[in-house]
């Protein structure tokens, strides 16, 4: 490339574009530098001119960084609902096998419970002997042991097994008139139904109006009261 300065023609040198490294570490030996040093570029390669935008391409657009960050985030969402579910999972799991483990201790001392209720009603349960067994008794009481099957309650198959039926009429509907062993519960598990005797709803005899007629006289038929007003 030439260039005419005061009518004479004067060839035009392109300096070279020169990159300063001021970095104080050399890269490949590690060793502290002593002063920068210049690494010019290949010959021939032009530097960006004026004006011009320069663009790494390492550098992801807004867009696609916008786009991992929402992955990023729902991963993480997801992770932290997993997590909560399974410490729910574990906490309730727990629970249960504490609360069988606590059921399978207190099933095997009902039989003693069954001996200390019919000792009471025997008369034997006193002196030192009902204080231990009512301290016994109020134990498992607190720990949510619960007894049911009474007489006079309504009949429920679900806690009572009925092991005797009778009808009368003085009860409105199945009830418990007998208590033949008493069922208990811890929280919300039945233990053990109740044996019961269960009397059901009968309907009344004939009323006063329809009773029996009063039997003839003499081989005469009896007089009705009304026929004989009239």
């Amino acid at each position: 490339m030439t260039e005419r300065y005061d009518g004479t023609e004067q060839e035009a040198v392109q300096e070279p574009v020169v990159v300063r490294d001021r970095r104080k570490i050399d890269p490949e030996t590690g060793q502290l530098r002593e002063q920068p040093t210049e690494v010019p570029s290949e010959e021939g390669t032009p530097g960006p001119q004026l004006g011009e935008e320069t663009v790494d391409e390492s550098v992801a657009p807004a867009s696609d960084l916008e786009r991992q960050l929402e992955e990023r985030t729902a991963d993480l969402q997801r992770l932290q609902a997993e997590y909560a579910n399974y410490r729910r999972r574990v906490d309730r799991d727990k629970e249960s096998v504490a609360e069988g483990g606590k059921a399978a201790v207190v099933n095997e001392l009902l039989p003693l419970l069954d001996d200390l209720e019919r000792a009471e009603s025997h008369g034997d349960l006193t002196g030192a002997f009902k204080a231990v067994a009512d301290k016994f008794v109020g134990a498992l009481e607190r720990v949510g042991l619960e007894s049911f099957g009474k007489e006079g309650e309504p009949f429920d198959p679900s806690v009572h097994e009925a092991v005797q039926h009778s009808t009368s009429p003085d009860v409105a509907g199945p009830t418990v008139t007998m208590v033949l062993r008493r069922g208990y519960r811890l929280a919300d598990r039945v233990l053990r139904e109740a044996l019961v005797g269960v009397t059901d709803h009968e309907p009344g005899g004939e009323s006063a109006a329809d009773g029996p007629v009063d039997p003839p006289v003499g081989g005469e038929l009896p007089i009705d009261a009304d026929e004989h007003t009239r």
